[in-house]
C-alpha cells in the first residue's frame, strides 16, 4: 500500500471542501471495501477523508410517515432498528444477508451503496478489466465467470454488484441525498446506478466529489409485509446469485 494522507472531519461542508481541493481524495466510512482495494492497488487515493464522525448517524421518521437514514448509520444499526424491522422488514433482512457481523458493525449505509464489485479480475491489477481500466477488455466473459451476471451485463462487463441493501432500497423507491460544493441534491435509487453498457467504469450518477448524506424511504404500507429472498451457494458470507 502506498503512502496517503488522512484527515478526520466533523462537518459536511468541510468534508466536501477537502474533497473538492483534491480530486484524488476519497471519503472513508467503515473502510470495509475501500481499504481492501487500496491494499490490492485498485484504489490509489492520495488522501482519505474520514467521515465517520459527521452528524449523519441517526434514523428518524419523516413527516409523511417514511424514514430518513443517515449515511454514517452502520449496517448493524440499520438492521436492528425497531422501525426498520417493523415498516421495512425486507431492508433489515437484506442487510443481515450480507457480510459478517463484524463487517456490518463497521460498514456504513453510504459506503454500502458505493461498494465495488468483488469480481476477481477487477481486484487483480495484473489482469485487464474495463471497469478498472476502460478499454482493456473483460476476461471474465471467456474466462472464470462463475457467479457473474446474466441479466444487466453487457459485452464490456459481466461483473455483479455486491449490495444486498441496494436491492431492497430500490424496491422501496428510496431516494439518495448528497451534498456538493454547489449545495444539496438527491437521486432516486432507481437512477443512482448507471447501466453497464460500454462504460462499466462509470458506476453511479453522483456528481464528482459528492458526499452521500442519507437515504429517505417513502411511506409504503405494503413494505411492512415485504420479504427479502437471496439465492446463494452457501448459507452465509456469499454474494447473491439472484435476489
Amino acid at each position: 500500500m502506498r503512502e496517503f494522507g488522512y484527515q478526520r472531519v466533523h462537518d459536511v461542508s468541510g468534508a466536501v471542501a477537502l474533497r473538492g481541493a483534491d480530486p484524488e481524495a476519497r471519503y472513508l466510512g467503515g473502510g470495509t471495501n475501500l481499504v481492501d482495494l487500496m491494499k490490492t492497488g485498485v484504489e490509489r487515493p492520495a488522501h482519505l477523508i474520514d467521515v465517520r464522525e459527521l452528524p449523519l448517524g441517526r434514523i428518524e421518521s419523516t413527516p409523511d410517515g417514511g424514514l430518513r437514514v443517515g449515511a454514517t448509520v452502520t449496517n448493524s444499526e440499520l438492521a436492528a432498528h425497531p422501525e426498520v424491522r417493523r415498516a421495512y422488514p425486507a431492508l433489515a433482512q437484506a442487510v443481515l444477508a450480507g457480510a459478517s457481523g463484524q463487517l456490518r458493525n463497521m460498514a456504513t449505509v453510504g459506503g454500502n451503496l458505493l461498494q465495488r464489485t468483488r469480481c476477481g479480475y477487477f481486484a487483480d491489477t495484473t489482469q485487464p478489466c474495463n471497469k478498472r481500466a476502460p478499454g482493456s477488455g473483460c476476461p471474465a466473459i471467456e474466462g472464470e465467470h462463475h457467479n457473474h451476471a446474466i441479466l444487466g451485463a453487457s459485452a464490456h462487463c459481466v461483473a455483479t454488484h455486491p449490495s444486498d441493501m441496494g436491492v431492497a432500497l430500490a424496491a422501496f423507491d428510496a431516494v439518495v441525498h448528497y451534498e456538493t460544493a454547489d449545495g444539496p441534491g438527491e437521486l432516486p435509487l432507481a437512477e443512482f446506478y448507471l447501466p453497464v453498457g460500454d462504460t462499466p467504469h462509470l458506476e453511479t450518477a453522483l456528481p464528482s466529489g459528492a458526499l452521500i448524506t442519507g437515504i429517505t424511504l417513502p411511506p409504503a404500507p405494503v413494505a411492512a409485509v415485504s420479504r427479502y429472498r437471496k439465492v446463494r451457494e452457501r448459507a452465509s458470507y456469499a454474494f447473491a446469485i439472484g435476489s
